[in-house]
């Protein structure tokens, strides 16, 4: 007996042709009538272009699986099974029982879930089809691009060959000969229309330096910070300068003087006398610098001198007489005031003119106020010269790199005055010191920004000096002073470095050697 019920089979049967024959117009109805539903889809996080095909695929696949079965039902409309389950797929109500539905049933899908769903399927393979596309486009720009760059970077090493091969050389270089070592002619012509010139045409180098140089404020600093006092840059506005200082100076002398009459060549007739003289000197300075503007800054100097002297002295007479003297001083030295003001502002190629004036003070002990014993030998040692000065001078620093040349000239004036004292048993009266005039020349270079050092000469040429002594006037000889500086300058910090300089003396009466150091401080 046949049973009119919808049993399970029946409807597992009837499940997929529902789904494609009645799904599948509903869904195309639902298209044209109905909004579909926001893709939830497009709020996930984007895919790559690999990842979005695999998806896709996947998706695909599992769509067939689906609609296999279903296909082929509606290939076939006239089998009777088929026919037979849509026709049973509406039987008769029958009174029956009513029985607990089976734990393992499953409820079956009402058709607008269905067109929902294959709505919903088919809007995110549109969206991943559509992002698909993007992620072509966005790679295929991006390759356009990277092979526009070495596009470009092919041409500037093209420009760079051709700049090198018209550099000056003993024979002509025509670009002709580099399309032998395997560049094209469309490469040529592309960077020689980049530079304005034909492929075969000889390239000029530019005269000067191309491009912007880098600041040369601070270089210039860097370089004359090993440079003698008094010839680097002057201190900014409002900034003030510690810079003690120690100097070691070392002056030898030996002399021999013939006082008598010599018959002939061999044969003196009177006294010989050889003086050996050594003097070493120590100078502590105590100097300040402030920065009234950008271009005036004050200096104030204030030595400490240490002497020591030993004095030997041989006298050939009817017999032989050896004389030696040691003598030690310490004091004050002469105070010095001066100003220095830049003439004119920095210009490039142009030299940087800086005028100074100093006033030398005569704190110091005068070579006239020491004391001397019954013979007229002196007891004790000068710290200072005992006169006021003024020095006039104009500086110069010249930038030309690598290096910084500086030099500079300067005038002292002496002034003279009236001693009126009796000095051993000799009365002074009115003395005029000899005047100075001094020149230097040399220039700065660092190595890198914290070392640097220097090199250049002094010459001081000291006039006569005119003494009153008793009722007669006597004038001493000029003295000619040489010395080569060195100099060398590490920087510490910012606002520190550790100069030393060198002196060595090139003319008789200049000292044998001088040495000094100097620890600047920047506040």
């Amino acid at each position: 007996m046949t049973s009119n019920r919808f049993t399970p089979f029946k409807a597992i049967i009837a499940f997929p042709v529902a789904t494609f024959a009645g799904g599948s117009a509903m869904a195309a109805t639902s298209e044209t009538s109905e909004t579909p539903e926001p893709n939830h889809m497009s709020q996930e996080p984007r895919l790559t272009a690999a990842e979005a095909e695999a998806e896709t695929a996947r998706i695909i696949a599992r769509l067939r699986e689906v609609q296999s079965p279903a296909v082929q039902q509606a290939a076939e409309p006239e089998k009777p099974t088929v026919k037979l389950a849509i026709v049973e797929a509406k039987p008769q109500p029958v009174p029956q029982k009513s029985q607990p539905a089976s734990k393992e049933s499953r409820p079956v899908p009402k058709k607008s879930q269905i067109a929902k769903d294959t709505t919903n399927i088919t809007a995110a393979l549109q969206a991943i089809q559509s992002e698909l596309a993007e992620q072509k486009q966005l790679i295929a720009s991006q390759n356009a691009l990277i092979q526009s760059q070495n596009d470009k970077i092919k041409q500037l090493e093209l420009h760079n060959q051709l700049v090198r091969a018209a550099a000056p050389v003993e024979t002509p270089f025509a670009l002709s000969q580099m399309r032998g070592a395997g560049i094209q002619r469309s490469q040529v012509e592309t960077a020689a229309v980049q530079i304005g010139t034909t492929p075969d045409d000889e390239l000029t180098m530019p005269e000067g330096p191309v491009g912007e140089a880098p600041p040369a404020a601070n270089n210039i600093e860097q370089k004359v910070e090993a440079v003698p006092e008094g010839q680097g840059v002057l201190t900014p506005r409002g900034q003030f300068v510690l810079d003690p200082s120690i100097e070691y100076t070392r002056s030898s002398t030996n002399r021999l003087v013939f006082r008598g009459i010599e018959l002939i060549p061999g044969i003196q007739i009177g006294a010989i006398e050889a003086s050996d003289a050594d003097r070493d000197t120590v100078i502590g300075t105590f100097a300040m610098r402030y920065g009234l503007t950008n271009r005036l800054e004050i200096e104030g100097r204030v030595p400490l001198l240490y002497r020591k002297d030993r004095i030997q002295v041989v006298q050939q007479r009817e017999e032989q007489i050896t004389r030696e003297v040691g003598l030690e001083e310490t004091g004050i030295g002469d105070a010095e005031i001066s100003l220095r003001y830049q003439l004119n502002r920095p210009k490039p190629q142009n030299p940087i003119w800086v005028a100074g004036l100093r006033v030398k003070t005569d704190t110091g002990t005068s070579p006239y106020e020491i004391p001397f014993d019954e013979f007229g030998v002196a007891t004790g040692l000068a710290t200072g010269s005992g006169f006021w000065g003024v020095q006039p001078s104009i500086s110069f620093l010249l930038p030309s790199d690598p290096v910084v040349i500086y030099g500079g000239t300067g005038y002292l004036w002496n002034i003279e005055r009236n001693i009126d004292r009796v000095v051993g048993d000799v009365f002074v009266g009115k003395v005029d010191p000899g005047d100075a005039i001094n020149a230097s020349v040399g220039f700065g270079f660092a190595l890198n920004p914290r070392f640097s050092f220097s090199l250049g000469y002094r010459h001081n040429y000291i006039f006569s000096t005119k003494s009153q002594l008793g009722d007669t006037l006597q004038e001493s000889n000029d003295i000619q002073v040489g010395a080569l500086n060195f100099g060398m300058s590490y920087r510490l910090s910012q606002k520190q470095s550790l100069n030393l300089g060198f002196q060595f003396g090139v003319t008789e009466d200049a000292p044998d050697v001088s040495i000094v150091a100097r620890i600047p401080f920047r506040f």
